[in-house]
């Protein structure tokens, strides 16, 4: 890998070099480093379908996956599907995510869009952290679209933490899970636009089992004249919690619509949505220029609180 791929690996999966435990680094459509562990196998797609399958044993503890993809050539787009297949009881960390890098002048389209789809076994434990960046000259477009599809078994547990850093022009992000009895879904979003970008967002959980639970919580700034629509659905088909949550700071002449849905068809089901779309306080901003800062850095440390 050059300096420039190396710095990709760097912003989205905090890599230095190569990482401890399994992994699979894909580099501009082909595998670039690969490693399986007694414990978890990465194994290339045999379907025609180009991606890979990620196996984890029952009960595999304290381990991690790392699987970051990186593009550097300026046009290349690609589509991926990776496939989890979690045993039961097992607790392990996934570490995601794409970054592009297209200098490749006008009307030049670096795209990647990531299919992953997770078969999570009873009792298992999940935390999965994505991130998407983009960078170059300007003049070209960055496009990413991760499509995540979950299916939680009886009292499984996953933590899905999502990021778009910046530098993403267009995205539709789509997430859908279903969910056993016990099973419990966490989703944390962070979206920063800003230029004319767009991103789209739609999550929809169906909680099928009794004593399911789902919490998913958006957080995005939108600047310039970039543009966002969160949609999240939840369907409470048995006793269940579910909670979604938008929140939004808008600048500039940006625009951010929310549309929350929620669908009860058990009488037990605990279903709550929270939508917020507002500007910066102007007290916040007056706060932090007391202190010495302009008001652009006032803004900055504002945006990089909220979206912590």
């Amino acid at each position: 890998m050059d300096a420039i791929e190396r710095d990709l690996l760097l912003k989205i999966a905090d890599l230095h070099g190569v990482p401890e435990g399994a992994y699979n680094i894909r580099d501009n459509g082909e595998s670039a480093g690969r490693a399986s562990t007694a414990n978890i196998e990465i194994v290339s797609k045999t379907d025609g379908k180009s991606g890979i399958d990620i196996f984890v044993k029952p009960g595999t503890k304290n381990e991690s996956v790392h699987i970051p993809v990186v593009l550097s050539k300026a046009g290349f787009q690609e589509v991926v599907y990776n496939d989890f297949h979690i045993g039961a009881d097992a607790d392990v960390v996934i570490v995601a995510g794409c970054g592009i890098h297209n200098c490749g002048g006008v009307d030049m389209t670096s795209r990647h869009d990531g299919i992953h789809t997770f078969y999570v076994g009873k009792n298992a434990r999940v935390k999965y952290v994505e991130r998407h960046y983009g960078e170059g000259d300007g003049n070209g477009e960055n496009v990413m679209n991760p499509t995540t599809v979950i299916h939680l078994g009886e009292g499984a547990y996953m933590e899905m933490e999502t990021t778009q850093i910046k530098g993403i022009d267009s995205t539709n992000r789509v997430t859908k899970a279903d969910l056993e009895a016990g099973a419990n879904l966490v989703i944390r979003e962070k979206i920063y636009t800003h230029g004319k970008q767009s991103a789209d967002t739609d999550f929809s959980v169906d909680m099928n089992g009794a004593g399911a639970s789902a919490d998913v919580v958006s957080r995005s700034v939108a600047a310039d004249t970039s543009r966002q629509h969160f949609n999240s659905t939840m369907n409470g088909n048995a006793p269940c919690r579910g909670h979604t949550e938008c929140d939004a700071i808008i600048m500039d002449k940006a625009s951010v619509t929310a549309a929350p849905c929620l669908s009860a068809n058990d009488i037990d089901a605990e279903l709550i949505h929270e939508a917020a779309i507002g500007k910066i306080a102007g007290e916040q901003l007056i706060k932090l220029m007391t202190l010495g800062l302009t008001e652009k850095e006032a803004e900055e440390q504002i945006i990089k609180g909220f979206l912590h």
